[in-house]
């Protein structure tokens, strides 16, 4: 069960021993992934398994295929399919998915059937939200669709730069969906992106991969203290 109480923060791990350290260290979700360097896709099913069997807080897994975009072809969206279904067999609390069409907008249709898919799992929609051409109608779509929460940078290439957005998303619909910055999140600027935003959590790899499994837990552990003085 996650622990209501101060500021969540989602640590973004692509192994089951980042992912340990992260808990070790009080982020309070993960979310699993793989190839970072590429904006991240779906870890293969034994990280996943591994991952679920040791941790205690919840996993939500970033459902992707491959990088690049986010328009993909019906054998691509049937592996999306198949992997939210593997995850919901697995125990996993939640998914992480984003689907466009070619001009840019939010694939309604499709992330409705992934969304329906996915429960009772959490959904949240992510930063393919940051390409999407008008980022009011964007996210009028995802909540339209049933989406849990939204990981956003604002349109911006890191969510310190588009703190402001976020801001005005959350005041406008934080009732409706979640709303979660993350992009370039470290120490030297959540404390601001959570000031500016009224943003309740946020999201970070802290860069674990450049890290022992101590020295991460470490980090992670003075973010949240951070974060929550």
């Amino acid at each position: 069960m996650e622990n209501n109480s101060g500021r969540l923060f989602e640590a973004c791990v692509e192994t089951v021993e980042q992912a340990v350290a992260a808990e070790k260290g009080g982020a309070r979700r993960i979310e699993l992934c793989t190839d970072l360097k590429i904006g991240g896709v779906t870890p293969n099913s034994e990280t996943i398994i591994q991952t679920r069997r040791r941790l205690h807080i919840p996993i939500h897994l970033l459902v992707r295929p491959r990088g690049g975009d986010f328009c993909y072809s019906d054998s691509e969206f049937e592996e999306i399919k198949r992997d939210i279904l593997a995850a919901k067999e697995t125990g996993i609390e939640g998914v992480v998915i984003g689907v466009l069409k070619r001009d840019g907008a939010v694939d309604s249709a499709r992330t409705r059937e992934l969304v329906e898919l996915a429960r009772p799992m959490n959904v949240t929609f992510h930063r393919a939200f940051d390409e999407t051409p008008d980022p009011i109608e964007a996210l009028e779509a995802i909540i339209d669709v049933g989406c849990d929460r939204l990981l956003t940078s604002g349109h911006k290439p890191s969510a310190e730069e588009g703190a402001g957005l976020i801001g005005e998303l959350i005041s406008k619909r934080g009732r409706s969906i979640s709303i979660m910055p993350g992009g370039g999140v470290n120490e030297r600027n959540a404390v601001r992106i959570l000031r500016e935003t009224g943003a309740s959590e946020i999201h970070g790899s802290l860069g674990g991969s450049r890290y022992t499994t101590e020295e991460y837990a470490e980090r992670v552990r003075s973010f949240v203290r951070l974060i929550n003085d």
